[in-house]
């Protein structure tokens, strides 16, 4: 996303709080679409050995998270998670985060280099498989079924080229509840025909562990998709008060979203 704001590519996708982050240091873009969420098939996941004895909140006092990034859903998430459960801010800073590649997550979990990894899509599907891990908890826990993150645009590409920006929102936006309305073996034919006709030497192997994308019906981005994470951006010092979720997205390119 920040190669989006500053011209190196033209499409975006973050986390929503990282588009809060982004707009807040003053860079001029702007959210168009949900591209990805959490629900039932495809969420995020916080996994330990099951020899580990973690279990539940406060077993993570004093013990290591891998995420893939900081600062992003996984944090968040766990911020959230952890003063939901009564844990104080002293206990919280105790939980140590660890930046690790999805892929090198569920292997570091089960050799107890970290004590909890976040897991989500293929990754997390391999290591459920593969047993021998307990779930501690998922975001859906906290929060529900949510939109988690949006494709962002500048906004002098928006003034540019509406139309492109209209044929992202609307796109993606189709794509979801095309998805969500077919069975998986029919998504994985569509994935399978994509990538096979873009002549990338890609793996489509990897398709084998496709659970979705969690994004809402028709993709809309709503005041809430911000404000939820407002506690957190304010405890981590992104923002200073209050945030205005209206002024980091529009639906106007999204053709579907006033449909819910």
């Amino acid at each position: 996303m920040q190669n989006t704001a500053t011209g190196e590519t033209d499409i975006g996708g973050a986390f929503a709080g990282a588009v809060v982050k982004l707009q807040e240091a003053g860079s001029p873009v702007t959210a168009v679409a949900s591209y990805y969420g959490s629900n039932d098939d495809y969420f995020v996941g916080f996994y330990a050995a099951k020899d580990s004895g973690i279990k539940e909140a406060r077993d993570l006092i004093g013990k290591t998270v891998a995420v893939n990034t900081l600062g992003a859903h996984s944090e968040a998430v766990i911020h959230t998670y952890l003063k939901a459960q009564g844990l104080s801010p002293d206990e919280i800073d105790q939980v140590q985060l660890v930046v690790l590649p999805p892929t090198d997550t569920e292997q570091a979990v089960r050799t107890h280099q970290v004590d909890v990894g976040a897991l989500s899509g293929a990754a997390q599907v391999h290591a459920v498989k593969q047993g021998d891990l307990r779930e501690v908890f998922r975001d859906t826990e906290v929060f529900d079924n949510f939109n988690g993150g949006e494709y962002v645009l500048r906004d002098d590409f928006i003034a540019e080229y509406p139309e492109g920006a209209h044929a992202l929102a609307t796109g993606t936006a189709k794509a979801a509840n095309w998805a969500s309305s077919h069975s998986r073996e029919e998504v994985l034919r569509k994935l399978t025909d994509i990538i096979e006709s873009r002549d990338r030497g890609e793996d489509v192997e990897a398709l084998q562990y496709f659970n979705g994308y969690g994004v809402g019906k028709n993709a809309p981005i709503s005041d809430e998709d911000f404000s939820r994470w407002s506690e957190w951006l304010k405890s981590t010092g992104i923002v200073d008060g209050e945030i205005t979720p209206s002024e980091y997205y529009t639906n106007e390119f999204n053709d579907l979203a006033s449909e819910g």
